[in-house]
């Protein structure tokens, strides 16, 4: 046995085990609101943020000192305060960057709860279907995605096919297949109001959100979301027909993309 590659492993593995226990702690931080205070307050103290937060001090020291150990934040011995630094926060605060990641840290607690599906699928060969998935997969997955499509989908994804933004703006029909909560259907619906959308997902709890945000979202007049497979969407003669991560992981992606030349 090489003694050195062996601690060279070992370091690695620390490392996945440090990434992975950080999974908690972050989200903790995110749902209680402690990345966005300091990116909005600046540095602060333990007894500041736990102030600020509304959280127990002692809770706030170990979070604090679990964050800054990790590189997550600064912190400044002399001052005793911890900071989000501007590059930090473009992860963790700031829910409009390209590189906001909270919903991956989400996405990593589902498929822990997860596991107890997938295990079984090992010894029996079969498929964990989608809707069969841990409830907080499918938010989760589109909070994980919404920042990619907010800062990419009309910016530059669409502009990449040709004659596409302006059929769009003079109007046109698209539907959008594995649409899930619709975050990207909405997108789309609001840069071109002219055109019309219809979103397909055969998860119908996914689909209720959808509809729920299409609301929020004021799109719900040019906007509709249905419950439908992939292999088999209603409609015809659509000028558009787009699956945003989603054709990978369907059993057979050769029949949804079938439909759509029959659309």
């Amino acid at each position: 046995m090489d003694e050195a590659k062996l601690q060279q492993f070992i370091g690695k593995i620390l490392g996945d085990l440090g990434g992975a226990l950080s999974v908690p702690l972050v989200r903790i931080g995110d749902r209680l609101g402690l990345y966005r205070a300091l990116h909005e307050a600046g540095p602060m103290t333990v007894g500041e943020l736990a102030a600020k937060a509304g959280i127990a001090e002692r809770y706030a020291r170990e979070w604090l000192s679990h964050q800054a150990a990790s590189g997550y934040l600064a912190y400044e011995p002399t001052t005793a305060r911890f900071a989000l630094p501007p590059e930090q926060a473009m992860i963790f605060a700031n829910a409009e960057s390209p590189v906001y990641l909270q919903g991956a840290f989400d996405l990593a607690a589902a498929m822990m709860e997860n596991q107890a599906l997938v295990e079984p699928a090992f010894r029996s060969g079969k498929g964990v279907g989608w809707g069969d998935q841990a409830p907080c997969l499918f938010c989760t997955v589109g909070r994980f995605f919404r920042p990619g499509y907010d800062n990419n989908l009309v910016q530059a994804w669409l502009p990449a096919l040709d004659g596409v933004v302006a059929k769009l703006e003079r109007g046109a029909t698209i539907a959008d297949v594995g649409c899930g909560h619709g975050f990207s259907t909405i997108i789309m619906a609001k840069a071109f109001p002219s055109s019309s959308f219809v979103g397909y997902d055969f998860h119908a709890e996914s689909i209720a959100q959808a509809r729920v945000h299409a609301e929020q979202h004021g799109v719900a007049a040019n906007t509709h979301f249905e419950v439908a497979l992939a292999s088999d969407f209603p409609g015809k003669n659509f000028d558009l027909v787009t699956f945003f991560d989603c054709l990978h992981d369907m059993g057979d992606p050769s029949a949804p993309a079938a439909m759509c030349g029959r659309h």
